[in-house]
């Protein structure tokens, strides 16, 4: 779990603590144990490619799964003709902003390039 980041003298200091100590800390203060998964708390930028016409759509959501079954039963306007489709990539986060400022990125042509190299091998096996 990342806490903090500290800049003393053009060192650049990190933080870490273990997760089971902070559940442990959590536990003993009583407090409700932290599960951004069972929680909901997560937020997810994807990628999904049509097996259709080959192309790519790039979104978020809070819920995963539910977004991806509105994209495989027409729900979502922009991918209506397209489906059906595949998932090959997303990443998780804890932060709305975080997401969406992700997701901006990566329609963006940089982020584009950078999905291109990242995908390079499984776009290669897969075709």
């Amino acid at each position: 779990v990342f806490v903090g980041i500290a800049n003393t003298d053009r060192i650049l200091f990190v933080r870490m603590v273990p997760f089971f100590r902070s559940i442990k800390l959590n536990q003993f203060l009583g407090k409700k144990r932290y599960d951004p998964v069972r929680n909901n708390m997560m937020c997810y930028v994807y990628v999904i490619r049509s097996k259709k016409d080959n192309r790519w759509y790039t979104g978020f959501s809070t819920d995963l799964r539910k977004r991806l079954k509105q994209h495989h039963e027409g729900e979502v306007y922009s991918t209506k003709t397209r489906g059906p489709f595949d998932l090959i990539y997303y990443e998780a986060c804890l932060n709305e902003g975080d997401a969406r400022a992700r997701e901006k990125y990566l329609k963006s042509g940089m982020g584009k390039r950078y999905l291109k190299n990242r995908l390079r091998r499984f776009l290669f096996l897969t075709g």
